[in-house]
């Protein structure tokens, strides 16, 4: 009998997240799909991971580490169950189409055809469960002449076209201190599966289908205007250092005490607001700077004089007077500022998490956020094998049965 009074039972649905009840198996490795089945599991999803036994997932081989526990492992795999299961091995098969019949989401990121080469194949997958939702996670996608080459973010940022428009503009191209597309892949894995699992929901008559996710368009898909200004106006954008492309000024600033600063006077008014808060009210009535096409046309002149006159100011008058004039900007944050952020500490942006390896570790909170039924963060990611025991015994096998398969290295 259920003794919870309807406010607790009201009150745990809330605690559990949007999609508390949805079961994930999470195959894939390293960033991209892991990330994927990450974002799911912060809104309440159940994901198994599942990993290599002895060597786990080569994320745990990236730095940082702190003790030789791995850090960047402990966020993208955090929420997530941690099992081994040595896929190669034909008594793996069974093993996993155990876990296979209970879930509603399969996330992987071979190259494609690695699963079917082990006999697990769609078809083999839809036998167990018809309605098994699969997301293949790729660099290229799962067909096309670079289906099978191999590749890593620096690899999908370069292809798509995004690493050619970062940099100096008369320097090289310039690849960012993160594998930014692993995450853009992932978010958009994440939105494939919850595309498909509304689509099941509307017509559960119908099969779960396959996700064929790949960085490389994810990349050149967040990137907008790029095709269509080519296409429409033969124009190859390139490098233009921190310097907007399409408004001026923008651009980022040096102050008097050696701090820097983003400001981008994207619309009129904003521009006109900026030229009073630096005492530039002349470059309002200036033929050269009336619009923002004339603006940007002659950038140059009028990135210097901006830069003059911030160069006076320290970075607090800086923000002081353009907060005062109602002009958006920004300092340039290390991750030090963003730990003394007022902002951030009032939303609670960076959370703590109990870690059973490192105790309390701090961590970014769910985003978005929802007002009915928040997603949590209970956990870091797991050491690895960490709920072998638990997971197995769910599938039916004994504490002797697991020591065995261990023993065999199976898990």
């Amino acid at each position: 009998m259920d003794t919870k009074t309807p406010a607790q039972s009201s009150r745990q649905a809330r605690e559990a997240g949007p999609l508390a009840g949805l079961k994930i198996i999470d195959l894939s490795t390293v960033v991209a799909g892991p990330f994927a089945a990450g974002l799911l599991a912060d809104y309440g999803a159940d994901v198994i991971k599942v990993e290599m036994p002895g060597t786990g997932d080569a994320l745990r081989a990236l730095a940082p580490h702190k003790d030789g526990i791995p850090l960047w492992w402990k966020v993208t795999n955090r929420n997530k169950k941690g099992v081994t299961l040595d896929l190669h091995q034909d008594e793996a098969r069974k093993l996993l189409g155990a876990l296979v019949r209970e879930r509603d989401v399969l996330v992987e990121n071979f190259r494609p055809g690695t699963l079917d080469s082990w006999g697990i194949t769609r078809e083999w997958l839809h036998a167990i469960n018809p309605r098994l939702t699969i997301l293949r996670v790729t660099g290229f996608g799962q067909d096309g002449p670079y289906a099978n080459k191999p590749g890593f973010a620096r690899v999908f940022e370069s292809m798509s076209g995004f690493t050619q428009i970062c940099g100096e503009e008369n320097g090289s191209p310039l690849h960012l201190g993160y594998p930014i597309s692993d995450a853009v892949g992932g978010l958009f894995g994440a939105i494939g599966v919850l595309a498909a699992l509304y689509r099941l929901k509307e017509h559960p008559e119908e099969a779960g289908q396959e996700i064929d996710c790949s960085v490389t368009e994810s990349m050149l898909r967040v990137l907008e205007f790029l095709p269509i200004e080519y296409d429409q106006l033969g124009r190859v954008r390139t490098r233009s250092g921190n310097r907007s492309q399409y408004a001026a000024p923008g651009n980022v600033y040096r102050t008097a005490d050696g701090r820097w600063a983003s400001i981008a006077a994207s619309t009129q008014s904003i521009f006109l607001r900026l030229c009073t808060a630096l005492g530039l009210e002349d470059l309002a009535s200036d033929p050269k700077f009336l619009t923002n096409k004339s603006r940007v046309e002659h950038r140059d002149e009028l990135d210097s004089l901006v830069a003059d006159a911030i160069g006076k100011m320290t970075l607090a008058e800086l923000g002081e007077t353009l907060e005062r004039h109602e002009v958006g900007f920004s300092p340039i944050y290390d991750i030090a500022d963003v730990f003394e952020d007022p902002h951030f500490k009032a939303r609670q942006t960076l959370i703590e998490v109990d870690d059973h390896e490192l105790g309390a570790v701090t961590m970014q909170a769910v985003v978005p956020r929802f007002s009915g039924t928040p997603g949590n963060v209970h956990a870091a990611g797991p050491s690895l094998g960490q709920h072998n025991l638990e997971v197995w015994k769910e599938c039916g096998l004994s504490e002797s049965e697991i020591d065995l398969l261990r023993e065999r290295r199976v898990i």
